[in-house]
């Protein structure tokens, strides 16, 4: 499993579509640990939100070419690997679910989804302002925040709109994304141990996933 941080490196330093071909066969190779990975990842998941178990590693990972046509960053590979574990419609689906990302020195494990329309992000900021001791109880279980010590990756300076600016919770709805983060060393993924590493993590991103998906899923979508 240390090939895939091992050629990732390696193609941070090479993107370019040469090197790529030269070291293609290193990459598929790279690919089948990847899939193995996803595998293993999808198993854990599972035995916590059983839905997953129907995914194979096709349906959680992502290609390894970037779409450049409408970036100005026109290298042509990412240069992580993304596997996002979404049941039961799977990773292109606005629910939240469990994301694993692989990228040298910034590996991370991630709960939630992202960028979801405007809309539903001002209906689930419409739930948290409804439910707000339910979901304070999430967030600030020490358990919980252990692993995800905040949510979303952006705020906004202000209360949104709509909401009342002088709501002793106001913070909860400023995220521009619900989502929660934990960052992990290199080796997390892929030393031994990972299915117990991972044991109480997993119950904590679904307990945040319930909450939001059940605005998600009111909502339609």
């Amino acid at each position: 499993m240390a090939d895939i941080i091992k050629f990732l490196k390696a193609l941070g330093r090479n993107n370019n579509r040469e090197w790529f071909a030269l070291h293609k066969e290193e990459y598929l190779k790279v690919k089948e640990e990847v899939d193995r990975l996803a595998e293993r990842l999808i198993a854990i998941v599972a035995t916590v939100d059983p839905d997953a178990a129907r995914f194979r590693p096709a349906d959680v990972t992502y290609r390894i070419y970037r779409d450049t046509r409408f970036s100005t960053d026109k290298t042509p590979y990412k240069t992580h690997i993304g596997i996002f574990i979404n049941p039961p419609a799977g990773k292109k689906s606005p629910r939240c679910g469990y994301y694993f990302h692989l990228e040298p020195e910034e590996c991370l494990v991630c709960a939630g989804n992202m960028p979801l329309p405007g809309p539903l992000t001002r209906a689930i900021r419409q739930s948290i302002f409804d439910e707000a001791e339910e979901y304070l109880s999430i967030i600030n279980d020490p358990e919980f925040r252990k692993y995800f010590p905040s949510v979303g990756t952006e705020h906004l300076k202000t209360a949104p709109k709509g909401f009342p600016k002088d709501w002793e919770h106001i913070d909860l709805l400023r995220p521009k994304d619900f989502s929660v983060m934990m960052r992990v060393d290199d080796d997390f993924f892929l030393a031994d141990g990972l299915e117990e590493r991972l044991r109480p993590i997993i119950p904590q991103m679904k307990r945040f996933n319930d909450f939001i998906n059940f605005t998600i899923d009111e909502e339609g979508c």
